[in-house]
């Protein structure tokens, strides 16, 4: 029993946690860097294709911008348009209406 707390407090010493953030960053970048020397093929994969990805995305996003963009456009002439329209209805409906009043007898 005693060997087995003995055992398990070397254990402790040796294995100790990162305390800090900052070890905890450095520990995870360490493992990062050695496998990527290890495996560089596995990684050349992942940047081709999540670099991809992102290429890919950045470009349907601006396309998708540029057609918002000429579709807002698009609506704001029509917008201006049926204004003008209604105004010069409005002007005609008004010039149109009869000036002199109805005199047939009742």
């Amino acid at each position: 029993m005693a060997t087995q707390q003995e055992g398990e407090a070397s254990q402790q010493t040796t294995s100790t946690p990162a305390t800090s953030l900052t070890e905890l960053v450095r520990e995870r970048y360490q493992k990062m860097k050695e496998h990527a020397e290890t495996y560089p093929y596995v990684w050349a994969s992942y940047t081709l294709v999540y670099g991809g990805l992102a290429l890919w995305t950045a470009y349907r996003w601006r396309k998708l911008r540029k057609t918002e963009d000429r579709v807002r456009v698009l609506q704001e002439r029509l917008r201006k348009l049926i204004e003008n329209e209604e105004a010069a209805n409005s002007a005609k409906s008004v010039s149109k209406a009869p000036t002199s009043v109805d005199k047939t007898p009742r």
